[in-house]
């Protein structure tokens, strides 16, 4: 067992940190793309180097060695640590696929009652009005895209403040924010690092979409006050969109607001190397895992007699 295979799984820990800092330094939709990329690479090197400590394991006795082919059990160096380690490796990967699953099929459900509530209602181009009693409004993907707002969010704010929300989903939809989003849920279940990096990609995508409403409507202040008061008015109120669904009312809407009403001015330098740090720690990640798989595969060939140790 190769100890590079152990950097995939310790480098995610710096992830939170960094992309709290990412966010506070680049432009908002830069961020999303920086952070949802080094995500996705982290989790795929931590998911890798999980199943080639499982596979290390499994290949020293010799009943799965004889189902590889194997002349003889792997052999490492640290006999003593390896099936500990492999157990334990097995244990995580088995329970992020059973998260992993138990999320999809709530998204699905939670999307598929959204989507046939949308469907169910007039249309007036991709707006569609749920009569509730609860204020509530997101932007909800698929074919067509529709931007729901429910009958008690609309009476909570004035029809600048409605343009204002509008003009937010509907650069949660153009921008295509719910893949990111995915890729974020994606990458929370495969290291407890990553759930805290999800957080930070689910609010990069709200304040990318803050940044565009604000183009569209021209004013700051105004987006700024349609999102805090849509926020207050469903501070209480249950919501039954998915969770894929970005919508102006999530994360700290206080830190959103307060970016509009002071936006910070980015150097170019801080920027470079704040993209520049989370970035090399995803590609340490991913070599580390490389170099440690391909390592394990040596091994194995010699194993299988095809290499001289």
């Amino acid at each position: 067992m190769t100890a590079l295979l152990l950097v995939p799984l310790i480098l995610p820990f710096l992830a939170p940190m960094l992309a709290r800092r990412t966010l506070d330094r680049l432009v908002p939709a830069a961020a999303l793309r920086v952070l949802t990329a080094s995500a996705l690479a982290l989790a795929g090197a931590c998911v890798g180097a999980l199943g080639a400590l499982v596979l290390t394991g499994l290949l020293k006795l010799p009943a799965f060695a004889a189902l590889g082919e194997l002349i003889h059990p792997l052999r490492t160096p640290s006999d003593y640590l390896v099936l500990p380690v492999a157990v334990t490796a097995t244990g995580v990967l088995v329970l992020g696929v059973w998260t992993l699953v138990r999320s999809v099929f709530r998204q699905a459900r939670a999307f598929r009652a959204a989507r046939t509530q949308a469907d169910r209602r007039p249309a007036a181009g991709d707006l569609c009005v749920v009569d509730s009693p609860h204020p509530d409004a997101y932007a909800l993907p698929g074919r067509p895209h529709r931007i729901v707002v429910t009958t008690a969010m609309l009476r909570s704010l004035g029809p600048a403040e409605r343009e204002a929300l509008f003009a937010h989903e509907r650069a949660h939809n153009r921008a295509g924010h719910h893949y990111y989003l995915a890729v974020a849920e994606l990458s929370a279940h495969c290291h407890p690092a990553l759930r805290a990096v999800r957080d930070s990609i689910a609010l990069a995508a709200e304040r990318a979409a803050d940044e565009a409403a604000a183009g569209t409507v021209g004013d700051r202040r105004l987006v700024a006050t349609a999102i805090a008061r849509a926020a207050l008015a469903g501070h209480a109120s249950p919501s039954t969109r998915p969770g894929l669904a970005p919508a102006a009312t999530t994360g700290p809407v206080p830190q959103r607001v307060k970016a509009l009403l002071d936006p910070i001015e980015r150097r170019s330098g801080a920027t470079r190397w704040t993209a520049y740090l989370v970035v090399a720690c995803a590609i340490l990640s991913v070599a580390g895992g490389t170099v440690g798989a391909v390592d394990f595969h040596h091994e194995v060939e010699v194993a299988q007699g095809e290499e001289g140790p």
